[in-house]
């Protein structure tokens, strides 16, 4: 890992200790995300705002607000995961259900791509738009949330799965590293539309925040406290070791957080975790930035196409050309039949 920046931790001293001004460092800003480590409560994270690259990818599709609102969760949640790789490859979420939101794909290319789309029944969104009803797990409804890693070619991919039966994505992230990586875990989310005065009127801007904290421990006593899940250990070992609440700490902190710090623009990554944590001292590290960028190109899905036979490829062909349209990016890309007529 990259070194920290010595304006939060000096090799010697926390902030907590050296009080350094704000306005001595610079700041990350929107779409990159910020590592963290507060080392006194053995707690790792990261923190994320998603500003001019969250607003493409939603302005792009011109979503119906309550989708653009879940798929705005499902990327932050994607980024705050996918930068965790050490390595080339792929971090996917994946939503299937049976609510009229029935599928959010957001995907994370190492070392900074990001791209994504929502599929939704148009019908039974504005139904329950109607009715006031469009809370997350109405839209989403039941079914199961998949979380892929993918590291290529001629290796294994790995994957979690999550039922989703009236939980949120929040709800259903601290669900999955309770039983997949049995690491404690925290996240909280946040999304809103921030209006902006400009030459032509106002405008709307979608942003979204998140932060997400674990509790990953070096010393054997705090591997084992009583109020962590899956720790290591029996019951009368824990009587050997002094009580201690530096996860309960935590989630305390991390509750006193309102839903508008977390996409402020005039807060910041590096504002929020010097309020939340500057007593014990927080250390962070150098940003990872995150870009709107889709993998798709004419060169991918011609490859596709020459496997089609001539029946599928005259299937696909209409007004004289076949058209295919990307779900992520919604680039058009146009053939002429005829380039696969020899195939």
């Amino acid at each position: 890992m990259a070194a920290p920046r010595s304006f939060v931790m000096l090799e010697t001293q926390t902030l907590a200790e050296h009080k350094p001004q704000l306005g001595e460092f610079g700041f990350a800003g929107d779409d990159h995300v910020v590592p963290y480590e507060v080392a006194p409560l053995d707690v790792r994270g990261r923190t994320v705002q998603l500003g001019p690259m969250l607003d493409a990818i939603l302005s792009r599709h011109n979503y119906p607000e309550p989708v653009a609102r879940l798929l705005a969760e499902a990327c932050v949640l994607t980024v705050l995961l996918g930068t965790s790789l050490k390595f080339e490859g792929k971090f996917i979420l994946q939503t299937r259900t049976d609510g009229p939101v029935d599928m959010l794909v957001a995907d994370f290319t190492t070392p900074q791509a990001l791209r994504a789309y929502a599929r939704f029944d148009a019908d039974r969104l504005q139904a329950l738009i109607a009715a006031g009803e469009t809370s997350q797990q109405t839209l989403l409804g039941n079914g199961v949330l998949a979380l892929t890693i993918d590291q290529g070619a001629h290796t294994q991919r790995y994957q979690g799965i999550v039922q989703l039966d009236g939980t949120s994505l929040e709800d259903a992230a601290r669900t999955y590293f309770r039983q997949s990586e049995q690491i404690p875990t925290d996240i909280k989310m946040s999304v809103a539309k921030l209006v902006t005065p400009g030459p032509a009127g106002a405008r709307e801007q979608w942003r979204a925040g998140g932060i997400l904290a674990q509790f990953l421990p070096q010393a054997p006593e705090r591997m084992r406290i009583p109020d962590i899940s899956g720790g290591d250990g029996d019951d009368r070992e824990l009587t050997d070791h002094p009580a201690d609440n530096s996860w309960q700490e935590l989630l305390a902190l991390l509750g006193t957080i309102e839903p508008t710090e977390l996409i402020d623009p005039t807060v910041g990554a590096e504002r929020l975790l010097y309020r939340l944590f500057h007593e014990h001292g927080v250390r962070v590290f150098r940003s990872v930035p995150v870009d709107d960028q889709c993998s798709c190109s004419r060169e991918k899905i011609h490859g596709i196409l020459q496997g089609f036979s001539a029946e599928e490829i005259k299937d696909s062909t209409e007004e004289g050309g076949i058209h295919v349209a990307c779900e992520f990016c919604s680039t058009q890309y146009d053939f002429d039949p005829a380039e696969f007529a020899a195939e």
